[in-house]
């Protein structure tokens, strides 16, 4: 067990994005120097983590720091959240997601939140080993951050297919068992049920999986490399603000391709930007 205090890995990108979204709210306040001061440290957080996070013998980022500042060599989704926030280099990204993506960590209804190989773990342990819903939310927003999109797709559709065995209402956690055919997933006793940041893991989900951005300061809408979740070829998402306007947006399959368009509006008129 290490001893503190404890650095974890997520925190420090979570630091690194608030650092970031620091540096944006400058430039918008036209305060450049203000700006770049933000901007300079998060890029040397960022360094800081590649240089003492990293295991360059188990491509992977470790889960802490102990107190001594010696790296815990656990491989944990925790990392996953490094991609939400857009910490890691490409390359250190693909090699993370294809570990979040394999069987070690992959259930088939969700990603565990920790390795099968490592020595605490257990499909049944509240931390070392279950499927909480949000966890493989944010892990599959960094996925997608990355470019990753077919996974997000098979990622989405593994959770909604978990819901639909929870009468739709996703729990605080269930177990890590390995998805068999023909059985459901493994509920965890205790579980909160309902709990908020697992009802908000769906819309967190399918975002991810269309590539729907708002952005507020152009008052546009983005769609990049939209997907649609396995077994689904029509969908609309209703009811999107954007400043004054309300907008409906239909994401439709055709062939082996997704299209997104506005459906007849009368609020008035957004501008909708599509990268196929």
């Amino acid at each position: 067990l290490a001893k503190g205090p404890i650095a974890l890995v997520e925190v420090q990108g979570y630091v690194f994005a608030a650092l970031q979204g620091l540096a944006r709210l400058a430039e918008r306040r036209d305060e450049p120097e203000l700006a770049a001061e933000w901007n300079h440290l998060a890029d040397a957080l960022r360094e800081r983590v590649e240089q003492r996070f990293w295991m360059e013998d188990l491509d992977y980022y470790a889960l802490a720091l102990d107190g001594d500042g010696e790296p815990c060599r656990v491989r944990a989704s925790n990392a996953g959240h490094l991609l939400y926030v857009g910490l890691p280099r490409a390359e250190r990204a693909a090699k993370v997601a294809d570990q979040l993506l394999s069987a070690s960590f992959h259930s088939g209804w969700g990603l565990r939140t920790l390795a099968d190989d490592a020595v605490f773990f257990n499909p049944m342990s509240y931390h070392n080993g279950s499927i909480w819903p949000h966890d493989t939310a944010i892990c599959t927003a960094g996925l997608a951050r990355y470019g990753i999109r077919d996974d997000v797709a098979r990622l989405t559709s593994g959770t909604f297919e978990a819901a639909v065995h929870f009468n739709m209402r996703l729990p605080e956690l269930f177990c890590g068992f390995t998805r068999a055919p023909g059985e459901a997933p493994i509920a965890y006793p205790v579980a909160c049920l309902p709990q908020a940041w697992s009802a908000g893991a769906a819309f967190m989900l399918m975002q991810a999986c269309l590539g729907l951005r708002v952005d507020g300061w152009t008052g546009s809408i983005e769609v990049s490399h939209p997907r649609l979740p396995i077994g689904i070829d029509n969908l609309m998402v209703r009811h999107i603000q954007v400043g004054t306007v309300v907008v409906d947006i239909i994401f439709q399959r055709v062939g082996d391709r997704i299209g997104a368009f506005l459906a007849d509006q009368h609020e008035g008129l957004v501008p909708l930007i599509v990268r196929s």
